[in-house]
């Protein structure tokens, strides 16, 4: 079995039919480069090429790997293959990082403001990872996500004419509350910035505060929005760098202006809408950014907003499916250290489909 090296961190295996990625994540006191660990890694695939879905490898039986790396997994196999698959027949792009672990920093819009306006990420985090794995959605939900984004700015990298193929950056994720939308915007995130490395020499993830950028002065409101954006902008300036911001509960910042205007919130809020409005405008021109965010109420958000969104996506409660793989991970966490039994889980799961069922029926007849 040859493997023939590709641009960037992609490699191929044989003929290219499918894509196959292969996340490396090196130790952080490790000084390995990243063309010798590729060329270990690639090795160890050489010796396991048939996929049976997601696999990750903890443990090595060569020095080096188990010297240098962290871990080494085959990821988003599962929603791609209903039967093994042979690496001889894949293309297998390899993806090699390093988790920052400083916790986040805080963004001020003044010196001597006490109010964090926003919190900041490097990216990857250690604080992020595992996100990914742990959220379970619909079947594509979050694979269509990562491929449309990482597509879009493909596209803008290599210059598409945004009159043609136009893209806002922003991502609207909107469901009820508890569904993880902020935490599959940071997991989105997080693989972004692992999937694109090669493009990217890190990643930087900015939540913003959305409340403190409400003043008790009148018409105030509106320039703190432009100061936050300006500190954003220079993130963005930093080409090295993929930018994310992550604005939750938008409705806080771009309520409805009919609203405004019938008297029923602030009528500094329409500045406060104008101004988001503006900088989203003004920001889709850099490559390196991604605006996401979410909202409980998406019938409170300006439609203005809601058009200049390029992904509306619903997260929803897990199907009966979904809550079984949920609760088949934590028991094969719990298993490592047991702490429950096999019949209290499969009771609790059952317990928990029920009440769904009976939820949805109270909804279906009106109660």
């Amino acid at each position: 079995m040859v493997f023939a090296e590709m641009d960037g961190d992609r490699m191929e295996v044989g003929n290219q039919k499918q894509d196959i990625n292969v996340e490396v994540h090196v130790k952080s006191h490790s000084t390995a480069k990243r063309s010798e660990v590729r060329i270990h890694v690639l090795a160890l695939l050489n010796r396991h090429s048939m996929v049976f879905g997601n696999y990750r490898w903890t443990e090595f039986d060569e020095d080096y790997l188990q010297k240098h790396v962290e871990s080494v997994a085959i990821v988003d196999v599962e929603e791609l293959v209903t039967q093994p698959l042979d690496l001889k027949s894949c293309s297998v792009s390899v993806h090699i990082f390093t988790l920052n672990e400083d916790g986040p920093s805080t963004l001020s819009l003044e010196e001597d403001e006490e109010l964090s306006a926003a919190n900041h990420w490097l990216l990857p985090a250690a604080e992020f990872h595992g996100i990914w794995e742990s959220l379970v959605y619909e079947s594509g939900v979050k694979t269509q996500l990562l491929d449309y984004v990482t597509t879009t700015i493909y596209f803008s990298d290599k210059k598409v004419n945004s009159n043609l193929i136009s893209w806002n950056r922003v991502v609207l994720l909107h469901g009820p509350p508890g569904t993880g939308k902020t935490s599959l915007c940071k997991a989105l995130a997080q693989k972004l910035s692992i999937r694109l490395s090669s493009r990217y020499s890190y990643g930087q993830f900015v939540e913003i505060n959305s409340h403190s950028l409400f003043s008790k002065w009148f018409s105030e409101s509106g320039k703190l929005v432009t100061k936050m954006f300006q500190k954003i902008q220079q993130l963005i300036d930093d080409k090295d760098a993929l930018v994310f911001v992550l604005i939750d509960e938008v409705e806080s910042l771009t309520a409805a202006r009919s609203a405004c205007q019938a008297g029923t919130e602030p009528s500094d809020a329409i500045r406060v809408v104008n101004a988001v409005l503006t900088q989203l405008d003004q920001i889709k021109r850099h490559p390196n950014v991604v605006i996401l965010t979410t909202s409980n109420v998406t019938d409170k958000i300006d439609l203005a907003f809601v058009d200049r969104a390029d992904i509306k996506q619903y997260i929803g409660p897990p199907s009966e499916k979904g809550i079984y793989n949920i609760y088949l991970s934590c028991l094969e966490e719990l298993m490592k250290t047991p702490t429950a039994t096999l019949e209290s889980f499969m009771e609790a799961m059952h317990q928990t489909v029920e009440k769904q069922r009976e939820e949805k029926a109270h909804l279906v007849n009106g109660i």
